[in-house]
């Protein structure tokens, strides 16, 4: 387990929304989370619980229909919610990077495998230009985020007002009295938005005035700085080539031409290197890389389409160019989902050496508890857009204490357990209209009538254990785990002591 005072990103209190035809969906709803330094988080869950849309509000590729109402995703101190796309270009991929669940749809049909891999080195291969950047990225990203939170809350605002109109369109048989309501109600709301834009703007622009202004001398200063260190690399090169040139007219023979010429080569080569990322150097470094996550004959595999690969080897390929910009987070979204079983434990051992190689942050999502027992250090199990338990690994499997918690685990197939495997009954809620109370209740053979009108807050189980049920609470009646829960339980304890 990471030391507690090393959190490289914190999710605190994330409501997410999603504007459709048939209302607002409720996707994400007050989730919190924390990731340490070198740890593997797991998000686990059904399909449409909400696990794939916190992984892109985090990378910020959230679709346009989004509409983010409440939380911060705290990366390193800085709120990821508020900062400008320029910035998140930055921060995604070359901070945080992502493995997709589908390869095939992740990579390019049409393009080289070398190519999509070196394509983000090469967009960022001019050495001097990055260093220019560099010196003007905090005054730069004042500036653009101050102007991202302005617009940020000025959308937000708007989808809200779209939403709602949006729903007014949507009522039917309304009496003439309704429909002007709705009308005047619709004016109000649209004043108060007109408003509401006027005064964020004028509150900002003080602020992004002095940010650009300060920008804007930041600029010259490392204009200036970026050409001194050019002339600085030109004039040393220059002064070497007409020194190896003199020297080369000198030359008494064959021999020391060829070496001398060597020189000039390599002394050329190496100023190419201090400006520019080269493509052989590229190559060079994608290769290293192919070699890194076992891909076999990976100049082989450079050259060709992704098409030609396996699903495995494609799968690969993306984690390869994951890698590429050496995040500290990695985000896998089910990356084996699409993969045979014993392709899917090959990735996973490769994604658990890369980590430990790397001293990578990971935050892994998936479906299958039984995929999570030897990746994660903790596990955060979601139903219906909210975290409903949360603790160590051995406490979510030797422990459970939700009853989705115990359903997911009696889904499992289990060859050393002779019960039955089980489903899980129902299907999951519509969150246009999530239900009342414990949005689980309805398929849950434990619900007690406050799972139906109340929702289930936190209960401490341990120090780092926690579950949404009222199960927990001290006047509920006890519930024994399920049998086939408690006996796979008992057969994994029995099996970790003979070890």
């Amino acid at each position: 387990m990471a030391d507690r005072t090393d959190k490289v990103l914190s999710v605190e209190n994330l409501v997410i929304n999603f504007r459709t035809d048939h209302g607002i969906l409720k996707a994400i709803r007050n989730v919190s989370f924390d990731l340490y330094e070198g740890e593997t988080l797991c998000i686990v869950g059904e399909s449409g619980s909400g696990k794939s849309v916190t992984s892109k509000a985090i990378m910020g590729i959230l679709a346009n229909n989004a509409i983010i109402e409440n939380g911060s995703i705290l990366y390193r101190g800085e709120n990821l919610l508020e900062v400008s796309e320029e910035e998140f270009c930055k921060i995604r991929g070359h901070r945080i990077g992502m493995v997709f669940q589908d390869p095939l749809s992740a990579l390019n049909p049409t393009v080289k495998i070398g190519k999509q891999i070196t394509e983000a080195m090469l967009i960022h291969s001019d050495k001097l230009k990055t260093m220019y950047n560099d010196l003007i990225s905090d005054d730069l990203i004042r500036y653009r985020n101050t102007l991202a939170r302005m617009n940020i809350a000025i959308s937000t605002e708007r989808k809200k007002l779209e939403a709602l109109e949006a729903e007014m369109k949507s009522r039917k048989a309304l009496t003439l009295a309704q429909k002007a309501e709705d009308k005047l109600l619709l004016q109000q709301k649209k004043a108060a938005f007109r408003a509401f834009e006027r005064e964020t703007r004028a509150k900002y622009a003080e602020e992004a005035k002095r940010c650009k202004a300060v920008l804007a001398e930041t600029k010259k200063r490392a204009k200036k700085q970026v050409a001194e260190y050019r002339r600085k690399l030109t004039g040393e090169y220059r002064e070497k080539t007409r020194a190896m040139r003199r020297k080369l007219a000198l030359s008494s023979g064959p021999e020391e031409k060829v070496r001398v010429k060597a020189e000039l080569a390599a002394a050329r080569e190496k100023f190419e290197k201090e400006v520019r990322l080269t493509a052989a150097e590229a190559k060079a470094q994608a290769l290293q890389l192919m070699k890194e996550v076992g891909i076999p004959e990976p100049e082989k595999r450079y050259s060709q389409y992704p098409f030609e690969l396996s699903g495995g080897m494609r799968q690969r390929i993306v984690i390869a160019i994951a890698l590429a910009a050496s995040p500290e987070i990695l985000i896998c979204d089910e990356p084996t989902t699409a993969l045979d079983v014993t392709i899917q434990s090959q990735i996973l051992e490769l994604i658990n050496r890369i980590k430990a190689e790397r001293k990578l942050s990971c935050i892994f999502i998936t479906h299958d508890l039984g995929v999570v027992a030897n990746m994660a250090d903790r596990v955060a199990v979601m139903y219906a857009g909210k975290i409903v338990e949360y603790g160590k690994t051995e406490e979510i499997f030797f422990d459970p204490r939700h009853p989705y918690t115990w359903a997911l685990l009696a889904s499992i197939p289990d060859v050393d357990s002779k019960e039955k495997l089980e489903s899980i009954p129902g299907t999951p809620p519509d969150m246009i209209r999530p239900p009342k109370g414990d949005a689980f209740a309805p398929r849950n053979p434990y619900a007690m009538n406050i799972d139906f009108r109340e929702e289930p807050p936190f209960f401490a189980i341990t120090e780092t254990h926690s579950a949404a049920t009222w199960l927990e609470d001290p006047h509920a009646p006890k519930m024994e785990k399920p049998r086939i829960v408690s006996e796979r339980i008992r057969i994994s304890l029995e099996g970790a002591a003979h070890e």
